[in-house]
């Protein structure tokens, strides 16, 4: 199987996989990977992640040019922000799940960290996430938002919309992504509580021991 049949197979794969699960719903989500030639697969414009047909899947250059499939969908920009400022970004999985939707519209989060450290595998995977403001979907300047980063940020939030993840390959990127909302889910269920939440020293710790961005 070559290499563009491949990826396409496990975008499906990993889209039907969140789907299913509740991560995403009706036609909301896109996910992208880059190929070895530098090209992208990107899922389609309004396209369900629950019922993609590989084949269908759009294929673009490497300067945005559509070589086959369908129309991609319309945050593009939103995802080749990462490929640029990221060069080691392999995928990227955009969703609009519910608990993580739900977490950037709290007036107390910190728009520099919005998940609290409740876990070390929220640190590992994502390091700090940033909160972007609200956007109209498929706006430009999402991606220009990211580009202001400068590449110090895996992940980001964007306000009343969802999360953004970069990954070195699909499964990190898919991964990453479930891992954020797993910990916007706690955040959630925690909130009001008296919990316990990791320390300095113990952030300090899981960030030396697995070498994670944190600035």
């Amino acid at each position: 199987m070559s290499e563009i049949a491949r990826t396409r197979e496990q975008i499906a794969t990993y889209a039907k996989s969140m789907f299913d699960r509740g991560l995403t719903h009706g036609s909301t989500g896109n996910i992208s990977a880059r190929l070895s030639d530098g090209s992208l697969l990107v899922t389609p414009t309004g396209s369900s992640m629950g019922f993609l047909d590989p084949a269908r899947i759009s294929h673009l250059s490497d300067k945005g040019a559509l070589i086959s499939g369908d129309k991609p969908t319309k945050e593009i920009p939103l995802h080749a922000a990462f490929y640029e400022t990221r060069h080691r970004t392999g995928a990227v999985v955009h969703l609009h799940s519910c608990h993580s939707v739900a977490l950037s519209l709290l007036p107390e989060i910190d728009p520099d960290n919005v998940l609290p450290p409740l876990t070390a595998y929220g640190i590992m995977l994502l390091g700090k996430v940033r909160l972007l403001p609200f956007f109209v979907p498929g706006d430009p300047a999402m991606g220009d938002a990211v580009r202001g980063l400068a590449g110090k940020r895996s992940a980001v939030l964007l306000a009343n919309h969802g999360p953004v993840v970069a990954g070195k390959d699909l499964q990190a990127a898919v991964y990453a992504m479930e891992e954020l909302e797993a910990t916007a889910k706690l955040a959630l269920l925690l909130r009001g509580a008296n919990a316990t939440a990791l320390n300095e020293d113990q952030i300090d710790m899981v960030v030396k021991r697995f070498d994670v961005e944190w600035t």
